[in-house]
């Protein structure tokens, strides 16, 4: 008997828990009728979870399958950077995960590896690379450029002409505001955005705003 394509939600907490419904309604082009659909999970607290068993790492590179691949649902940008790499060196691709409600406008390029939740709206002319995550209610405004393993909270915010770089965290409820065409406002790679913040201006690399406006939080500073 063939073995089953084998496809893994990595993450088997609430991030996760959030992506498999909308995984398993994607039976199509990715993922087929007959394809077993799991949760990874390197420390798991029980052997299923809603339904859908729970497999550790080597578990599920031990199963037999003559394709596998993840969608990591894995919040911490720089966590789910790392076990981007270990996959790709494993063998194992990277699949996207995409609400059957999500709005997406004209040339729009997204990476591999995202996970676009119910309800966000991706407009016109955006760029995005790779495992960008969009949880429920956020979008992403005109002309934007975001990079690798970005993250958006719920409802988080982006308005056009903004560059987000790598491994920025933008926090559930934030707003990032309109920069303009030539002189766009720039989030710095690693940057965290704080849960309601308002981003009025461009912040650097590495630095924790939080409040209305966002000001940095102590060793942190904004531009």
């Amino acid at each position: 008997m063939e073995s089953k394509r084998l496809f893994g939600i990595y993450g088997a907490s609430g991030c996760g828990r959030g992506v498999m419904p909308v995984a398993a309604h994607m039976v199509g082009p990715s993922i087929a009728v007959d394809d077993e659909l799991v949760f990874v999970d390197d420390k798991p607290l029980a052997g299923t979870v809603n339904g859908r068993a729970i497999l550790t790492y080597e578990q599920f590179l031990a199963t037999p399958a003559p394709h596998r691949a993840v969608c990591i649902a894995i919040a911490d940008p720089r966590v789910r950077h790392t076990l981007a790499d270990r996959c790709r060196s494993d063998g194992v691709g990277l699949f996207s995960v995409k609400a059957s409600n999500t709005v997406v406008m004209d040339e729009v390029r997204v990476g591999e590896g995202h996970i676009l939740s119910p309800f966000v709206t991706l407009t016109s002319n955006i760029v995005i690379g790779r495992c960008f995550h969009a949880n429920i209610y956020s979008y992403v405004e005109h002309d934007c450029n975001i990079g690798d393993f970005v993250t958006f909270a719920p409802a988080a915010k982006c308005n056009g002409n903004v560059v987000i770089e790598d491994h920025v965290y933008v926090g559930a409820g934030a707003i990032i505001k309109q920069g303009r065409p030539g002189r766009p406002l720039v989030i710095g790679a690693g940057a965290v955005i704080g849960m309601g913040a308002i981003v009025t201006k461009s912040v650097p690399p590495g630095a924790v705003v939080v409040g209305n406006p966002a000001r940095p939080i102590k060793g942190s500073a904004i531009c």
